[in-house]
This record gives C-alpha cells, sequence and structure tokens, in this order.
C-alpha cells in the first residue's frame, strides 16, 4: 500500500475567471504554473512534487467559495474551509512505496463548493515511478571465538558450531530465511529491483551454510542471501576466512566479505 505525506498551502488567488459556468456553479481548474504537476505527469516514490488549483465564485451569481475538498485515490479526504470569490490552493505531496519499478497512476481530486452549495471538480492523475535505485556495499566480518561471535546478527544468522569435517554451522535466526545463489549473482545484481527479483524468482532456501572451513583459512565466493522477518532482503557474497592464533577459549576464526 502507498503512504501519503502531503503538506498544504493555500493562497488568495490574483487571477479572475471571466467565463460563466453552467447552471451557477463556481469554476476550478488545475494550476499551471512553473514546478507545479499537470495530468499526465510521472513522478518518482519518495520525492516531494508540487500541485495546485485554481478556483473562483460563478461570475453570474458571485456567491462566495465556501470549501475546497481534496481526495488523494480512496484516501480519506481533506476539507479545507475557504472564503472570498477566487482562491489558488498550493500542496506538496510525496507518494511512498515499497513495489517495484512503474507502480501504478493515482489521481488527484479537487472539488469546490460555494455558499449555496453548488460544486466543481477536476482531476490530476499521475503516473507513480518507482525507479530502481544502485545497491551499495558494504564490508562485513562475523567473527567467533568460543561462545563468542559478532558481526552475523544484522544479516539474521547465527554460528552454531563447527562441525562437519570442522566447518561452520552457520543458521537463519528465527523467521529470517537464508537463501543460496550462484556466485555470478553478486556481479550480476546491482539495483534494489534486480535484488528483489533475485530473491522472488525461484532463489534456493537453505537450512544452513556450511562451506567455510574453520581449519584452515582459505578464499571463497559464495554468494548466499537472508530475508529478515520484516522483508528486508542482504546478499552476501562470503569472500575469506582467517584463523588466528590459538587462545584458551580456542582458535578465532573471522569470515569476511561483503553485503549489498
Amino acid at each position: 500500500m502507498k503512504k501519503l505525506a502531503l503538506a498544504l498551502a493555500c493562497l488568495v488567488s490574483l487571477a479572475f475567471f471571466a467565463s460563466c459556468t453552467p447552471e451557477g456553479e463556481p469554476t476550478i481548474q488545475v494550476l499551471i504554473e512553473e514546478g507545479y504537476v499537470q495530468s499526465g505527469d510521472v513522478v518518482n516514490v519518495n520525492t516531494d512534487f508540487n500541485f495546485g488549483f485554481v478556483m473562483a465564485s460563478n461570475i453570474q451569481t458571485g456567491k462566495e467559495l465556501s470549501s475546497l475538498i481534496i481526495k488523494i485515490d480512496d484516501e480519506d479526504p481533506d476539507t479545507l474551509n475557504i472564503t472570498g470569490t477566487e482562491y489558488t490552493y498550493k500542496g506538496t505531496l510525496r507518494y511512498e512505496f515499497l513495489r517495484d519499478e512503474i507502480v501504478g497512476e493515482s489521481t488527484i481530486t479537487a472539488i469546490v463548493v460555494d455558499a449555496a452549495g453548488k460544486t466543481a471538480a477536476t482531476y490530476i492523475t499521475l503516473t507513480i515511478n518507482n525507479p530502481a535505485q544502485p545497491l551499495a556495499t558494504v564490508d562485513f566480518e562475523w567473527y567467533r571465538l568460543g561462545d563468542t561471535q559478532t558481526g552475523l546478527e544484522e544479516y539474521g544468522l547465527f554460528w552454531e558450531k563447527n562441525i562437519k569435517e570442522t566447518h561452520a554451522q552457520i543458521k537463519p535466526m528465527e523467521g529470517v530465511t537464508l537463501y543460496s545463489f550462484s556466485a555470478d549473482k553478486w556481479e550480476a545484481t546491482t539495483t534494489d529491483v534486480e535484488k528483489a527479483a533475485l530473491f522472488a524468482d525461484g532463489a534456493l532456501t537453505m537450512a544452513v551454510y556450511n562451506n567455510v572451513s574453520t581449519t584452515a583459512g582459505g578464499s571463497y565466493n559464495d554468494v548466499i542471501g537472508t530475508k529478515m522477518a520484516d522483508g528486508t532482503l542482504h546478499l552476501i557474497n562470503v569472500t575469506k576466512c582467517v584463523i588466528g592464533a590459538y587462545q584458551s577459549q580456542g582458535y578465532p576464526i573471522t569470515i569476511s566479505g561483503q553485503a549489498k
């Protein structure tokens, strides 16, 4: 579902509608001004944009304007009390989505009401676009010494133990799903849209990641992923394991790589 962030500002208009309208109705039209959207425009999610409407009393009846109703799709309408025979409404809106690419259309409806109860309406229909965003790459280190481990929790993982010919047993935490991908997916996945598609397109799940040997350091090119309980996706490239000098609790082991 979309979330709306709406900021409104209303100004008395300097324009006056010179023509009359049927049945004594007031007039309303989309504000035509640089920096304000028009029907048919494309707007990006998570980006503020400006919109507005210009309205005036019917030239024959002269009835003052009394209210303006703004409705965005199926959201609850906002009603603004207004006065006078001319009015300009200016607002700022932002669409917030968690969906892929083009996410559809949205209609902003404006209805003006005058003191006689006469109404007039106009619309702005927009296409909402969620452009792909480049993925940021970060380094990670997973460390274990004895029963102490660090660095895994933010990826929804825990290092259970070292078994199976002394291989690290790394498992998903409760509510987290662990995935396995081919090595080429790391370089091929560069945007948030591509990452979402990778996890959704028949991705292979697994109960444990256990390819890293804990008896000797080594290089790897394993690509795994986690889907957190809140839907957050982590794509992980395990590239290295380092075994430190023996301590009283055992050998410190560091598994490292990058995530995005």
